[in-house]
């Protein structure tokens, strides 16, 4: 119990180490049902190495995960926006996690028991440092604890079943922490063994310390590209075609991608929709202002904000910046009716009343139930005569079955509550409004509390306030008005040229995407636009979708797929690369036409004659691309070219650069001021930067690993 009590203490920072763990499982809605789905493939989420990963078998690592991740974050839900990050990161991981298998696999690569053992007894792993297993003294993880609490579960497992029940909720996050530990281990045994294949020694070191360390001063003559319009410069099909042979490479696609034409019309409230709420909102502003019961009016008002009725700190607003920023300076009373133009809502706020109180509460209880309501109380009362006495508190509590430990409770654990009882606010404000030391009987619906308050913390300005929050939003006749219209402009679409024929009538704009993938979560950035994306991937090139509702509820789309680009290379004449080709083919002619001048030159005056602009350049060194200020470009060719000219002598030839073409005259070439060779570090600054080109190896294994992303088709 005393683990699940530091479990929730630490809530917060327990997401953070979640999220870089290397599994982090949570899912709302995210397998729905496949009705519908016709085919073996179609049960797939997704096939890495050639081995599939069955929508069945990802579910049941959601579900292994999802209790522990809700726990720790202590919300019912995340948001749409967390909840894709949180997906995306299971797919990459579960990708990286199956391909680092395989190949470990392979070379009989594996984390062994002894292995995991001494990172628990090293305890500075970062993940261990948000475990409840910390010691108090050291501050620092501390395997003992560990051990005694598994030992403790698997006692309690078969001779207190229901204490084993109130503590698997800490088991199971445990066991999420030894899983993230085993694969990271894993991955960094991967790592390092491939990065001892990347050798290093004294003469690397000692060049790559030259290379960081070693700053030329040059005097430069740059002709920039921008000098001479791209409309001046001549090129043929054939120019395109060369240069796209020597830029092939970078024209692979490792996944089908598509491009689509679109329209999307979304819904927004009239005039008489905004004066309809306006009314409707000023007549709750004078029934809030004057009603006893603030929770009737927020209810029948359908406000996004619940009343909880109890005092909570601004970060309860944390959701709604313009009420989290105010609710400090606000006094007592109700507010008029204000627009929130950030959210478009209209907003009412009444400050009940405001106090100084405790954000964090130390407590102990005793629970008292009975067979009646009155034996109950009968016996709440005796405990709390016997305490009166002096008898010990964790004995009596032993007595009914429980520990009477003592726990810690903050805001953060009841200030974002969806829904408050009447009980759940008495029980509430005692600990936050209870005398240290004193004993309460708290008489509820179904049992007594015995309720002693030890220790407050942490005092901060605490409101208790009720606030009505409404969007202002269309009406029916609105929506009906737009459906239908959209409707008319879609029957009367049936090709691309009709949809874009027909669009300025109806005061429509097509619009496009291109390079859609399956790892999309909307179709052009509009949410619940699954069906849209299902449809995107079955059609074919010319086909127009269906009418899609999506959004909230607030967007018409109809969708053209104009382009399908298959996995592979993409042709010289797609209209993507000749734009690039198009760009360096124009490049390379105005290079060539500035080399044609500055060749032969030997020194700065000469190519400033040939209409060069001159400037200084200091701290050039080789590790590091030159930034030039005349062209406005970091340049890594001049920074190469300036390495392998000595001081005092000019260019040899011109340098083409990303921007321009330069010739220099070195003036001088020194080491920094200050630095001395350390061989130690300097190897050691080599390895890293083999861990790094290891680190890019895993990139170049997922890419060969033929990845299929099916995951658009569940969620």
């Amino acid at each position: 119990m005393a683990a699940l009590g530091k479990i929730r203490s630490r809530g917060i920072t327990l997401i953070v180490i979640i999220g870089l763990g290397l599994f982090a499982f949570i899912a709302e809605e995210a397998f729905r049902s496949c009705n519908g789905i016709k085919g073996e493939a179609r049960q797939q989420v997704g096939e890495v190495l050639g081995e599939k990963i069955n929508v069945q078998d990802f579910q049941k690592l959601v579900d292994e995960y999802q209790d522990a991740i809700k726990f720790t974050m202590q919300r019912d839900n995340l948001s749409e926006s967390e909840l894709n990050q949180v997906k995306d990161q299971v797919w990459q991981q579960m990708v990286t996690n199956r391909i680092l298998e395989a190949d470990a696999k392979k070379i009989g690569l594996t984390v062994t028991e002894k292995e995991l053992q001494n990172v628990l007894n090293e305890g500075t792993d970062p993940m261990l440092s948000q475990t409840p297993f910390i010691n108090q003294q050291t501050g620092r993880f501390d395997v003992t604890m560990l051990k005694q609490f598994l030992d403790s579960y698997e006692k309690a497992k078969i001779t207190n079943p229901q204490q084993a029940e109130q503590m698997k909720t800490a088991y199971n996050y445990w066991m999420f922490v030894e899983k993230n530990l085993r694969s990271q281990l894993l991955g960094q045994k991967f790592q390092a063994l491939y990065a001892s294949c990347i050798l290093s020694n004294k003469a690397e070191a000692k060049l790559a310390f030259k290379d960081e360390n070693e700053e030329a001063q040059i005097q430069l003559a740059s002709m920039a590209y921008t000098s001479v319009k791209d409309a001046d410069v001549k090129y043929t099909d054939e120019d395109l075609k060369a240069k796209y042979e020597e830029l092939k490479p970078m024209f692979r696609q490792t996944i089908e991608t598509r491009d689509v034409k679109y329209v999307d019309y979304q819904i927004l409230p009239s005039n008489a929709d905004r004066n309809a709420i306006t009314k409707e909102m000023n007549a709750y502003q004078q029934q809030l202002a004057t009603t006893e019961d603030p929770s009737s009016i927020i209810s029948k008002s359908g406000s996004v904000i619940p009343y909880i009725g109890l005092p909570v700190s601004s970060s309860a607003y944390q959701a709604y910046p313009e009420i989290a920023a105010k609710i400090d300076s606000l006094g007592v009373g109700t507010t008029a009716v204000t627009e929130n133009k950030d959210d478009n809502t209209l907003n009412i706020i009444r400050v009940l009343s405001k106090a100084q109180l405790p954000d964090s509460v130390q407590f102990r209880q005793i629970q008292v139930a009975a067979a009646t309501k009155e034996q109950a109380i009968a016996k709440a009362d005796s405990i709390q005569k016997a305490l009166a006495g002096g008898a010990d508190f964790e004995t009596i509590a032993k007595r009914y079955g429980q520990t009477g430990e003592k726990v810690w409770f903050t805001g953060q654990q009841y200030e974002h509550a969806n829904t408050m009882n009447e009980d759940n606010r008495q029980y509430i404000n005692a600990i936050m409004n209870g005398e240290i030391n004193n004993v309460q009987n708290l008489a509820f619906t179904q049992a007594n509390v015995i309720l002693q308050v030890l220790d407050k913390k942490a005092m901060k300005t605490k409101t208790t306030a009720a606030i009505i929050k409404k969007p202002i939003d269309f009406s029916k006749d609105t929506r009906s008005t737009a459906f239908n219209k959209f409707s008319e402009y879609v029957a009367k679409g049936t090709t691309l040229a009709d949809l874009e024929k027909n669009a300025p009538k109806f005061g429509y704009k097509v619009q496009e995407q291109k390079n859609v993938t399956t790892a999309e979560h909307y179709l052009a950035g509009v949410h619940a636009t699954r069906d849209a994306l299902k449809w995107l991937f079955e059609a074919k090139e010319g086909d127009i979708s269906p009418l899609y509702e999506c959004g909230d509820n607030d967007h018409f789309m109809v969708v053209a797929l104009t382009k399908i680009h298959p996995q592979g290379y993409r042709s010289w004449d797609d209209a993507e690369v000749k734009e690039i080709l198009k760009r360096e083919v124009i490049k390379d002619k105005k290079a060539e036409q500035f080399i044609s001048k500055l060749n032969g030159l030997n020194s700065i005056a000469a190519a400033q004659s040939k209409g060069a602009k001159i400037s200084e350049v200091n701290q050039i060194t080789f590790a590091a691309p030159a930034f030039v200020q005349a062209t406005g470009a970091t340049e890594p060719a001049l920074s190469g070219a300036v390495a392998a000219t000595a001081a005092g002598k000019f260019s040899k030839k011109p340098v083409k650069g990303n921007a321009g073409v330069y010739v220099f005259q070195v003036v001088k070439k020194a080491m920094r001021p200050g630095v001395q060779y350390d061989e130690n570090r300097q190897m050691q600054m080599c390895m890293q930067q083999n861990m790094q080109v290891a680190s890019g190896f895993m990139q170049d294994l997922v890419l060969n690993a033929n990845v299929v992303d099916n995951r658009y088709l569940f969620f």
